[in-house]
């Protein structure tokens, strides 16, 4: 069954809805421990909440692991969830990932809802089917794609995030006016992403209505190709480097999955603009907009063989050949791109000197 985005101005009027289209003889949500606290009083005159069991892990992408997930498993099955019970994840992409696969693989499969409560996860994580869990050191490592019932989009949950994580969320918007419209990223680098931040009223206003437009470039890819066999790949623009600097951060200092990928943004079109002629304008234009609002990642030449070496271990790469999505213009899109590592090492020289 398809997986149906709501845009709710009522989520309390939505979720009993989305409920009572699925199987559920019992009725569970899962939590962190911060949008337990932050966002889970944001549903309390929801009558299904009264009567559900919830579920709470650590917060933070660390805890995006098998131990949390064994934990979910181990309170599915003491608290009486059988194959007709659902799952309700609100949380960020953590959750969303987490919970999705937790729902997917306990009894071989009980429905789930995606409620997400951070940018990110409204744009990104949990729209398209893929869940999972880090491993090994890797993000994403182990999973499977598997949609959830619904995924609600409320924007009032933007009021509960700090600017780190309202500015994570913005980047993979920022990818999907990329790999878009000329018109939509030019909206993107031109909004005032600083007052967002500060909760301005009208700024979230416009934000509300970017966030559907974002909403609506992934799942129209995802629906052209659900498993990432062709076109889905567009949505990987940034991410090659991007999980190579997140998983180098986790190493030393853990940084959010979207600053991440705004970073590495900027050494794909670079490479763009080498190997396929990506506009100078655009380049620069994007580049100077992730600089202002995402600062540099203090990456040195002495750190390029670690990230080289983290670019094999992607799922996009192929055994020795590093694989990233490029560009020959904003909405021109080249999938199953190879790079080598001199052309990485260059990439890397341009982010550290940009």
């Amino acid at each position: 069954m398809p997986q149906r985005i709501i845009i709710s101005e009522n989520i309390q009027a939505e979720l009993p809805k989305a409920i009572a289209a699925c199987e559920h003889d019992r009725v569970f949500f899962l939590t962190d421990e911060v949008t337990q606290r932050s966002c889970l009083p944001l549903l309390r005159d929801c009558g299904v909440l009264h009567e559900a069991h919830v579920i709470t892990i650590p917060d933070s992408d660390t805890h995006k692991s098998l131990e949390s997930l064994a934990h979910v498993w181990h309170e599915l099955a003491t608290h009486g969830a059988t194959r007709h019970s659902s799952l309700v994840n609100l949380g960020g992409g953590m959750v969303t990932d987490l919970g999705g696969f937790a729902a997917s693989t306990f009894k071989r499969g009980i429905d789930f809802i995606n409620i997400p409560t951070t940018l990110l996860a409204m744009v990104d994580a949990s729209v398209g089917g893929k869940t999972g869990i880090n491993f090994n050191g890797l993000k994403n490592e182990i999973g499977v794609f598997s949609d959830s019932r619904f995924v609600i989009l409320d924007t009032q949950f933007l009021h509960t995030l700090d600017a780190a994580n309202l500015c994570s969320g913005y980047a993979e918007m920022l990818k999907h006016g990329l790999i878009h419209t000329e018109a939509m990223w030019a909206q993107l680098v031109g909004f005032d992403l600083e007052a967002a931040t500060r909760h301005d009223t009208t700024a979230i206003a416009a934000l509300r209505q970017m966030v559907a437009d974002s909403v609506a470039v992934k799942e129209q890819i995802v629906k052209q190709d659900p498993h990432e066999a062709g076109i889905r790949k567009a949505l990987n623009l940034g991410h090659t480097f991007g999980h190579a600097f997140e998983s180098w951060s986790l190493r030393r200092k853990p940084v959010l999955h979207g600053y991440a990928v705004a970073w590495g943004l900027i050494p794909e079109l670079y490479l763009s603009a080498v190997k396929r002629q990506f506009p100078s304008r655009q380049l620069h234009q994007t580049v100077g907009f992730i600089h202002q609002n995402y600062g540099r990642l203090p990456v040195a030449c002495a750190d390029y063989a670690e990230l080289i070496e983290l670019m094999y271990h992607d799922k996009k790469s192929r055994g020795h050949e590093i694989n990233v999505t490029l560009l020959g213009n904003i909405g021109e899109i080249h999938i199953d791109q190879t790079v080598t590592e001199e052309e990485v090492k260059e990439a890397l020289d341009f982010f550290r000197e940009a």
